[in-house]
């Protein structure tokens, strides 16, 4: 799961937190292998025409071509440096998100308020938003459909834990 409870330590921290992230299928390291072959794969047959002026044009679109799928995994890279922190105290909750494009937001609300919904007519399925102090937002958008109906159940039980022992860990 690209998503993790913690219990912090310390009296006055909070009770418990979640890290969101998005999920990676190729780590940088395998980023680097991906790119290599795939170069060495295009280059085995340019090894016919070494010598010969076709080299000469079939070069700058293989090269073009690497360059293109460089381009797009790095860019996917950068997109996805999205982590969301939820935080739980009994009488707060706190909600950070880190963006690339849209900078850091911060949302709060008082958690015996906080209602937990999940739609099915947002822009992704099981949509699930956190409403409270008069603003509704969103929380693991970026994850898969099953991890957001996990997610939304952690939360609802998180929650109801939280109201029913505030001194304690949820």
């Amino acid at each position: 799961m690209p998503y993790e409870w913690t219990t912090p330590d310390g009296p006055d921290g909070p009770k418990a937190e979640l890290h969101l992230w998005p999920y990676r299928s190729l780590l940088r390291r395998d980023f680097v292998i991906f790119i290599s072959l795939t170069a060495a794969l295009v280059l085995v047959p340019l090894m016919a025409v070494i010598g010969s002026p076709v080299l000469w044009g079939i070069l700058p679109f293989i090269l073009l071509m690497l360059a293109g799928i460089w381009w797009g995994l790095s860019r996917s890279y950068k997109d996805g440096e999205i982590v969301e922190e939820l935080r739980l105290w009994p009488d707060r909750i706190e909600l950070d998100r880190h963006d690339r494009k849209s900078g850091h937001r911060t949302w709060a609300a008082n958690p015996y308020w906080v209602q937990v919904k999940m739609r099915q007519d947002g822009p992704v399925p099981n949509y699930v938003t956190l409403k409270g102090e008069g603003r509704e937002v969103e929380i693991g958008a970026f994850l898969s459909e099953e991890e957001r109906a996990a997610l939304y159940d952690e939360l609802l039980g998180r929650l109801a834990r939280l109201a029913a022992t505030p001194g304690e860990a949820p």
